[in-house]
Formats: C-alpha cells, structure tokens, sequence
C-alpha cells in the first residue's frame, strides 16, 4: 500500500523537486547490473571483510498478508486455550486495541512482516534496521554478548544473533506483553522467544524465518516464512504516525 503511493507520487512531473530532496531515483553505490543498467537481483550476495553475508540495504515484501495474519500459511496455531480466548476476543472487536492503531509501534514479528521497506546497516557488532514505518529502530547485536539476565518489558525486547554458516540466528526475548504477534491479535505471554533465521541466497531476495517459542500461549513452537525483495536505487522516506485520529473511530463489538 506504502509502496504503492510511492509509485504514484514518482509519476506525478510536478511532485519531482520534493521527491528529488528524498534521494528516491539515486542509483544505488555497489549495486550489481546488467548489460542495459538494471539491477540484477539474481547476483551473488555480497559478503563482509569477514566472509559473512552483508544483509545492508532497503528491503520490502510485496504483501501484508502476513502483517495481517503472521500464521497465514499456517494449517493450525497450537493456542492454549488462555491465548485462544484472547485472539477470539481481538477477532471479534475488530482488532480495535492493536498497539499500531492508536500511534504505537509494531514489534518484530509484525514490523519482519510489514509492507512498508525496512533498511539494515549491517557492522561487524551489529545490524541496525531502521523501519520507514513508525520512524522507529531496532538492533540485533552479533558480537557474542549473551542475552541479558535483568531485562525490562520493551516494544522490541533485546536481540542477540549469532552465525550459522550463511545465515543468521537471531534470539530475542524481553518483549513487552503489550505488542501482538500481528494485525489479527496473535497474542502472546512475557515468557516468549522468538527465534529468526536470516539468509540472503542472492543480491535481491531475503529469507526470513520467524518461530514462535511461547509455552504459556501456544502449545507448541510454530513458524512462518517471510520473503524480503531488495529495492534498490531508492531512499526511506519521512513517515511519522503523527496524530492519534483512528482510536475514536475503532470501536469493535
């Protein structure tokens, strides 16, 4: 959808002088081509001064199907019965409590599957993405620290990533109780884990795989598959949720 205006906005002549301000046409530095000077999303990965994968760039996937529903290649969601009452409960008012709703964040699993493009900076210590939604960060640390002992409830929770061979396992816990899972109420409880692995098979494709570990609200781990497209030869745009006008207007059941 965010995409979508962005195409709009780039056909629109008298719009060029503000777009051009936003960097959204510069060529990407470092970016492999073919003969005609387009991207070739089908080249190798780069990789780092140490032989790992380099995730760094603007990322996007083409649907918010998995935004809406996290499990929606999922056959069955193991819910424990507590859980189940309160995703019914989400299902029934229409979601009209979800944090993003009323000027809040989203959290991992909704922000890995969100539309909106997403840029990694990638140092050899840690991977920083700033998500153009929300005008908000996240960092997953990968220089060997363990996760912390002592930890507070945060919208993000704390992240610790470590290689396995290409591809980056990535352990985060801590998250506050307040986020959902996704748009559709997919709750869960302060005791979950939530492990992603990161590979990147060529220049222009992610793969993200996102598993829930939460005892206390699903009966047994679950997984989605989330596919990342790189988008190149562009900018994040300012995007700010400003005013907090849709609250009075979500009214559910």
């Amino acid at each position: 959808m965010r995409y979508t205006l962005r195409n709009l906005l780039l056909s629109i002549p008298l719009l060029a002088a503000p777009l051009a301000a936003q960097w959204l046409n510069y060529p990407t530095p470092g970016v492999p081509r073919t003969k005609d000077g387009k991207p070739n999303l089908s080249a190798p990965a780069p990789r780092t001064a140490g032989g790992k994968p380099d995730f760094s760039g603007i990322w996007m996937i083409s649907t918010g199907k998995y935004l809406e529903n996290l499990a929606a290649d999922v056959v069955e969601v193991p819910m424990t019965p507590a859980a189940a009452k309160i995703y019914q409960e989400r299902q029934a008012n229409f979601g009209k409590d979800r944090p993003s709703g009323h000027c809040l964040p989203h959290s991992v699993t909704d922000f890995d599957a969100h539309p909106m493009p997403k840029k990694l900076i990638q140092t050899p210590g840690v991977l920083v993405i700033l998500f153009e939604s929300y005008h908000t960060y996240r960092q997953i640390f990968i220089d060997g620290r363990p996760l912390p002992d002592r930890r507070e409830p945060a919208w993000f929770g704390y992240s610790a990533g470590k290689w396995d061979g290409d591809t980056l396992v990535v352990d985060t816990v801590g998250l506050n109780e307040k986020t959902w899972l996704d748009d559709a109420g997919h709750p869960h409880s302060p005791d979950l884990h939530v492990i992603e692995h990161f590979r990147r098979p060529d220049f222009g494709h992610m793969e993200v795989q996102v598993t829930i570990n939460d005892p206390k609200a699903y009966t047994k781990p679950w997984a989605a598959r989330i596919p990342w497209q790189y988008m190149p030869d562009t900018e994040l745009m300012d995007w700010v949720c400003e005013n907090d006008l849709d609250g009075q207007h979500l009214v559910g059941k």
